[in-house]
């Protein structure tokens, strides 16, 4: 029997949504910058600081962090309560579940297929002789592409934006969360819980459940 149709697109931001933590964090104590690293994730986050030159800036400071070092960052990553069940609900309803992040391939591409995730994207970070050269490599997953991302797989999938759900906790994510059927915010700055469609206040995915189509 051929596939069933798929019937809705939910689309998660990883760091401090999909996961608790936030990536770029983890990497940073291992050059000894995780306090200096974290305080302008924040800004940037809170959309106080233009994104893409935030993370520019935040990349630079990883500059020589072994790419060794990566275990031990994907060993302290914790998902998010609820994950499995909302990824699992979205499956039983024929659904497919993406993540679009600002964050980095280089930890999500293990993360993600751990957790049921679909699709994926995200930064890719550039080094040389197995360190990090404090730049990215490619295009910067900014708001802008988190928006792009999620319609273009829509597309690809059938889906109408009315049966998409964008899920999101930072200012990068507001052209995302518009861009879908409804738009979450979840464990989210004060800004986008005020764009938000609805406000998730429980950290906890299985809270979006009952939301699904």
């Amino acid at each position: 029997m051929p596939d069933a149709p798929t019937r809705l697109l939910v689309v998660l931001d990883a760091d401090s949504t999909l996961i608790r933590n936030e990536v770029i964090e983890l990497i940073a104590d291992e050059a000894g910058r995780g306090p200096e690293i974290a305080a302008a994730t924040e800004a940037a986050m809170r959309g106080e600081v233009d994104f893409a030159e935030s993370l520019r800036s935040r990349v630079r400071a990883l500059e020589g962090v072994p790419l060794s070092s990566f275990a031990r960052v994907r060993a302290r990553i914790e998902p998010t309560p609820g994950v499995r069940e909302l990824i699992d609900a979205v499956h039983e309803r024929h659904g497919v579940v993406g993540v679009v992040s600002g964050g980095f391939h280089e930890i999500l591409d293990t993360v993600a297929p751990q957790l049921g995730v679909d699709r994926w994207r995200a930064n890719r970070l550039a080094s040389k002789d197995e360190v990090l050269t404090g730049v990215i490599d490619g295009e910067i997953v900014d708001a802008a592409a988190k928006a792009a991302s999620l319609r273009e797989w829509a597309d690809e999938l059938g889906v109408s934006a009315a049966r998409t759900i964008a899920i999101g906790d930072g200012a990068n994510d507001l052209l995302m969360m518009a861009a879908a059927g409804l738009g979450l915010a979840f464990n989210a700055k004060p800004a986008v819980r005020a764009h938000a469609d609805l406000v998730i206040g429980p950290v906890d995915l299985r809270e979006v459940i009952p939301l699904l189509p």
